[in-house]
């Protein structure tokens, strides 16, 4: 993907898979701050704009201009891998 300020793929896959609680301070700030860039890049460029790829990519991610939870999510959170800061 050669969008400006969008993250690939790979990095997208990579940050998913990884456990939260394998992940240090660094890496969480990272994916943190990657993913507001992302996100923000998603919004600024119309989805009439954007390759199906991305258009793709962004679905599964939750990037669709609008604040809900991404399939990656979602399922992250089905089997226990996801945030769990909200778990008592």
């Amino acid at each position: 993907m050669s969008e400006a300020g969008r993250q690939s793929f790979t990095d997208k896959a990579g940050a998913a898979l990884k456990p939260d609680s394998q992940k240090t301070t660094t890496e969480h700030i990272g994916d943190t701050l990657k993913g507001k860039t992302d996100s923000a890049a998603s919004t600024v460029e119309p989805n009439s704009q954007k390759s199906t790829g991305q258009r793709a990519g962004d679905t599964l991610s939750g990037n669709q201009n609008e604040n809900s939870e991404s399939l990656v999510d979602k399922a992250k959170n089905a089997v226990g891998l996801g945030n769990t800061s909200n778990k008592p």
